[in-house]
């Protein structure tokens, strides 16, 4: 059989005509040597810090150290399946994680790879592992509450959308729980939650996952798990792997977000025995010179964006988002411009507020000390970079007081600004009787006669003590907690039995939501305590106490 000229030509213009150049560049290295998730690399003198590596096996890793004549690099993944002489390529990306809606309900590993058995997870959206957090001119200040359900900490410790507040204390004494109650807190609200854990047992965590999918958590949340179990790597690059989850959902639709970090210890103590390896000078406790660092890029990426506006033309359907010339305006940065080009413009436009703007990253990092040593090296650098911490004394728990929050050291630094107006109202007078309290317990352990007067501040203080407990799992709507701080503030609770606290205020909640609906609703709507709302309640809760005082 002959194959004409003509035959020959025509399939070689057919070939030349489907040609495309795809020139795959990189850079091949050989392993030197590898071992606890280390490995370093000779040959890849072109390779950039934190640039993402591909080993022959199929793991990936992540340069950490550049050196003279061979870089050190970690190993996320599989590195007993890596060997001397094995090639790596370089990739000229940076580190990224699947984002997207169909992330949340999932529990994925910080690479974003499902660990929950529900199959592939299909996104077309990435983000990278690190960016630069925004400047100055991008944020607003904290002026909106993130409700956490738990009475202790909305009334006297405040979080606010874009806040970062520290959860700290000794192991056992609560702080997952209050994180976990938070999230359970944002059921039916707009907040898209991450839970991240680093370094936490595997039973633990499945109790905790199944804990948000027991109260329909999961719906609105992401799990990201590097357990105890997984390599030094995985658990240094999770609390980064979250916040870049939540942050898509915070620059590309404008959404509250509110990722947990539950703990940081263990993300120092993975990125000091990476950095111990790679043979980088210890400093304090050992720790490399940079921890700082390690938590301040990340919880820096923590804010409330500011609104981005556009100017329209008058009478624009609310959904068009194509402004004049497609200019945007950044918060108060660009108001002088936004207010001339308005006045170029004319009559007829107007300035729009954009749906996708103004979203939040609140961030709760968890930190456990060890004895109550507050000022240890840790837990002091990661209070200096929040905005305020939640300290949980044993004492305090084992004392049945729950949650054990000491109100003393506690603090919020962006404090009545992030409150519901009726909150602040009331809560001023619950912490200088708390304070009042503390004063006087030790001194009446002393045994000596109190005067009446002394002797009403104790009464309310234990009282007030009293109703903060709360249990587990158990978050309460915002207006309950007004109601029953009220009750308490205003002084109703004094002469009520200590045993029959807890049953009061469920009783008067009650009442509440039963006979005074409209009450209830006025508060909900207003946020406000106005002197004729404070006097109406004071009558409610006054002809409430009659009825329970009858009975036994």
């Amino acid at each position: 059989m002959k194959i004409g000229a003509a035959e020959i030509s025509s399939i070689i213009k057919q070939e030349i005509s489907h040609y495309r150049s795809e020139l795959d560049v990189s850079d091949v290295g050989k392993v030197l040597e590898v071992g606890d998730g280390i490995a370093r690399i000779y040959g890849l003198s072109k390779a950039m810090a934190s640039e993402m590596l591909e080993f022959s096996n199929g793991s990936i890793g992540q340069v950490f150290n550049l050196e003279e004549n061979s870089i050190g690099a970690v190993v996320l993944g599989d590195y007993l399946g890596i060997k001397e002489g094995d090639e790596v390529r370089t990739t000229g990306r940076l580190l990224s994680v699947p984002v997207g809606e169909a992330m949340v309900g999932r529990v994925v590993d910080p690479l974003g790879r499902p660990l929950d058995g529900k199959g592939a997870i299909q996104t077309p959206h990435r983000r990278p592992l690190e960016i630069i957090a925004p400047g100055i001119a991008e944020r607003q200040p904290v002026t909106e509450p993130l409700q956490t359900g738990v009475k202790a900490i909305d009334s006297m410790i405040p979080i606010g959308r874009g806040q970062r507040e520290l959860i700290i204390g000794d192991r056992k004494t609560g702080k997952t729980a209050i994180a976990i109650d938070t999230i359970i807190n944002q059921r039916g609200g707009d907040v898209i939650c991450v839970y991240v854990a680093i370094g936490q047992k595997e039973s633990t965590i499945a109790a905790t996952v199944e804990m948000l999918r027991k109260y329909h958590a999961m719906d609105y949340s992401i799990v990201v798990v590097a357990s105890a179990s997984d390599p030094a790597p995985l658990q240094y690059i999770a609390p980064y792997a979250g916040c870049a989850m939540a942050e898509y959902f915070m620059y590309e639709h404008g959404r509250a977000t509110l990722c947990i970090y539950d703990d940081l210890s263990k993300q120092a103590a993975a990125y000091r025995q990476l950095s111990l390896l790679l043979r980088r000078p210890p400093g304090r406790e050992a720790y490399p010179g940079d921890v700082f660092y390690l938590h301040s890029r990340l919880l820096e990426r923590s804010c409330k964006l500011a609104d981005r506006r556009i100017i329209v033309k008058s009478g624009t359907p609310e959904n068009a988002e194509s402004g004049v010339n497609g200019k945007m305006y950044v918060g108060n940065q660009d108001q002088h411009a936004l207010d001339h080009d308005l006045k170029a413009l004319g009559a007829g436009h107007e300035a729009r507020k954009l749906k996708k703007s103004g979203g939040s990253l609140t961030a709760l990092p968890v930190i456990e000390t060890l004895e109550g040593e507050v000022s240890a090296y840790i837990p002091t650098n990661v209070i200096s970079i929040t905005d305020g911490q939640i300290y949980l004394e044993p004492d305090l728990f084992f004392a049945g007081v729950r949650p054990a929050i000491n109100v003393g050291i506690s603090v919020s630094r962006v404090g009545g600004n992030a409150q519901v107006g009726a909150m602040k109202k009331i809560a001023g007078s619950l912490r200088l009787d708390l304070a009042a309290y503390r004063a006087l317990e030790a001194f009446a352990q002393l045994g000596t006669e109190l005067d009446p007067v002394t002797q009403r501040q104790l009464d309310r203080g234990k009282r007030m003590v009293e109703l903060l407990k709360q249990p587990q799992y158990q978050p309460m709507d915002v207006i309950d907690q007004i109601l029953s701080i009220h009750a308490g503030s205003r002084g109703f609770l004094d002469d009520v039995p200590l045993n029959r606290v807890r049953e009061f205020e469920e009783s008067l909640l009650k009442h509440y939501r039963d006979e005074f609906p409209e009450v209830r609703a006025a508060l909900a709507k207003e946020r406000k305590l106005s002197d004729e709302l404070d006097a109406k309640l004071k009558e409610i809760v006054g002809n409430f106490k009659k009825r329970f005082s009858e009975t036994k």
